[in-house]
């Protein structure tokens, strides 16, 4: 499930991303325009910043922007920095795997549903970019904006 952290970055870097290249935004104009609360958006920033997914410059002048173009940054990584893993139990996790103390991997059929739906989301956030989030404008992206592929072949 997103937390709040992820929900808040992708609505501050969607946000990010209407910003005319080279122009900084203030955080206090991206916090009030998202309802964001101003501390919780200023560490969130900066675990972004930290990650190269966002710049920022101090002082008069300066604010965020994202660090390269929205349409290079893919949803899934920005989900990853601010929630970590995608997957929602630990064993069928790709990038943080932990064994459970009590199934054989082999043959958990919790673990296999639970590899499925990490696929299923990671499908869809990895083949998004910022880029489609910011020009959908309140509409659900199609599948095929998302996977490559039609809604007549994709697999939900």
């Amino acid at each position: 499930m997103l937390t709040a952290k992820g929900k808040y970055g992708l609505k501050a870097l969607v946000y990010l991303a209407r910003v005319p290249p080279g122009e900084l935004a203030l955080v206090a104009d991206v916090a009030r325009a998202n309802n964001i609360p101003k501390k919780f958006l200023d560490a969130i920033l900066g675990d972004l910043r930290n990650a190269g997914i966002v710049q920022s410059r101090k002082g008069k002048g300066g604010g965020y922007r994202l660090a390269r173009p929205a349409a290079e940054i893919k949803v899934g990584s920005i989900v990853r920095v601010l929630d970590g893993p995608l997957a929602p139990i630990p064993c069928a996790s790709h990038t943080r795997y932990e064994a459970c103390e009590d199934c054989d991997v082999a043959t958990c059929q919790v673990r296999h549903m639970m590899l499925n739906v990490r696929n299923a989301i990671a499908e869809v956030l990895d083949h998004t970019t910022l880029a489609q989030m910011r020009d959908a404008e309140g509409d659900v992206l199609p599948i095929e904006l998302q996977t490559g592929q039609s809604p007549a072949t994709a697999t939900h």
